[in-house]
């Protein structure tokens, strides 16, 4: 049977996104185009917000929406509500400054009015930094995927560690990683799935790139209700703020999605038994983001200098995408897009400040993490033993390093504010107010994994 004809023909489906900095634009209208290419008859719903994102940028989302089959759709922030007396606390424990905004993310299951509407029986949720490469709805919406009320499809969290992170769990090991055991053979077929162990410190969570799940009124009230009951100490101590969070409220009702569905880019060579590249669907450029640097003459890219394949295909990708735009006269779009992509010869401030943002530093905000330090749940134990099959980073990797020097600190609106104001914010330009082909991919770069 056709991948498209395995759908569930009961309903109807849609995919989601979120955007809330001009940083991530160009992620987001990539992800835009990559999905029609590959999955034309499944609306993208954008939700966006206003007060963070520039009015180009809007208008640059509009232009896309005029190509693609695109819905935008404006939230205001979900943040952590203010405790009296407490000192700033918008980072919180999270291992990356880029997190702060995800906590909105939760918005994705108040669509349930949205799906509604349109009819929407499943509704799957996709990073922005995310590039669709193979059709995901068969692997996402086939009939045969079941999936209940309440209950979230998505895929495992990778825990072999290979980068020592000081805040990872001493159990973060790839002998305790789902995906170890996986292989080509073994994962050919979609219904070969990772299995699930409830409440398992590794087997048993999930990252948060891809979920699918029913959008109804009772899961909205379900997620919703519970950030709101959860006191502020605890959602501060989230490493990953989304995605701990959904881990406790799902934690007994989620099953596994297939890899190819939110494959990281680090799985390429830290998970090679299992990977094929032309079985991706969507592939999540986890830390530092493509656009952010272009790939050097040498192939190195990413923040270990390993990522020129798969960084390579996004730039593929983009000039496509630039063609196409151009020839339908976007060229707003383009000048917009372009400001938040690496260019030469390109002297604009605020683009300047968003990729180092997404680009070079994306790990540094991690580093108040020390080796040795413990903060009682065995962060930062040691994971020294290397792995047998852990790829050696290029001497090259250094020219990824942070690029604007030490971060600032400065007061806010609302007190002390420990990290660099991010773009978009106030004094960042102008707000907004409102409501609610692959191409050069493929055989020559399989040698190089």
């Amino acid at each position: 049977m056709a991948e498209a004809e395995s759908r569930d023909s009961s309903g109807k489906y849609a995919y989601a996104t979120l955007l809330t900095r001009p940083s991530y634009l160009a992620g987001a209208i990539l992800l835009a185009y990559t999905l029609h290419e590959h999955s034309p008859s499944t609306p993208l719903v954008i939700i966006y917000t206003p007060e963070t994102l520039p009015e180009d940028s809007v208008s640059a989302l509009e232009a896309e929406s005029r190509h693609t089959n695109t819905i935008l759709y404006p939230v205001e922030h979900l943040r952590i509500p203010k405790v009296a007396d407490e000192k700033d606390h918008s980072t919180g424990s999270m291992v990356a400054e880029r997190f702060i905004d995800t906590w909105t993310k939760l918005r994705v299951f108040q669509l349930d009015d949205l799906a509604l509407k349109h009819g929407w029986t499943k509704l799957c949720f996709l990073d922005a930094d995310m590039m669709i490469f193979k059709d995901p709805s068969p692997a996402i919406f086939a009939p045969d995927i079941d999936l209940k009320d309440n209950e979230l499809r998505t895929t495992h969290v990778c825990v072999c560690n290979l980068d020592h992170d000081a805040w990872a769990p001493a159990e973060w090991t790839p002998s305790n990683c789902a995906y170890t055991s996986l292989t080509q053979s073994t994962t050919s077929s979609l219904s070969s799935l990772a299995p699930v162990t409830p409440h398992h410190s590794t087997r048993g969570i999930f990252n948060t790139g891809t979920f699918v799940f029913r959008p109804t009124a009772s899961i909205s009230h379900l997620v919703i209700s519970t950030f709101a009951s959860t006191p502020t100490s605890k959602l501060l101590s989230y490493k990953f703020p989304d995605q701990d969070f959904l881990n406790e409220v799902f934690a007994s009702s989620w099953r596994s999605l297939h890899w190819s569905t939110n494959a990281l880019k680090t799985w390429r060579y830290w998970h090679q038994e299992m990977w094929s590249d032309d079985e991706v669907r969507a592939l999540h450029y986890i830390v530092d983001k493509p656009w952010a640097r272009r790939v050097a003459e040498d192939g190195v890219a990413g923040y270990k200098g390993l990522d020129g394949p798969t960084h390579s295909w996004w730039w593929a990708e983009h000039e496509r995408w630039e063609r196409a735009r151009r020839g339908e006269g976007e060229t707003e779009e383009i000048r917009c897009v372009g400001r938040y992509v690496a260019s030469e010869g390109v002297d604009d401030e605020e683009g300047k400040e968003a990729l180092r943002a997404v680009g070079g530093g994306a790990q540094d905000f991690a580093k108040k993490w020390k080796k040795g330090d413990d903060d009682g749940d065995g962060n930062g134990s040691g994971n020294e033993e290397k792995s047998h099959h852990e790829p050696q980073p290029s001497s090259t990797v250094d020219r990824e390093g942070v690029e604007g020097g030490e971060q600032t600190f400065g007061n806010g609106p609302h007190g002390p504010v420990l990290r660099r104001p991010m773009v978009g914010e106030r004094g960042h330009g102008r707000v907004v107010r409102g409501g609610f082909g692959r191409g050069a991919r493929g055989s020559s770069y399989m040698a190089d994994g």
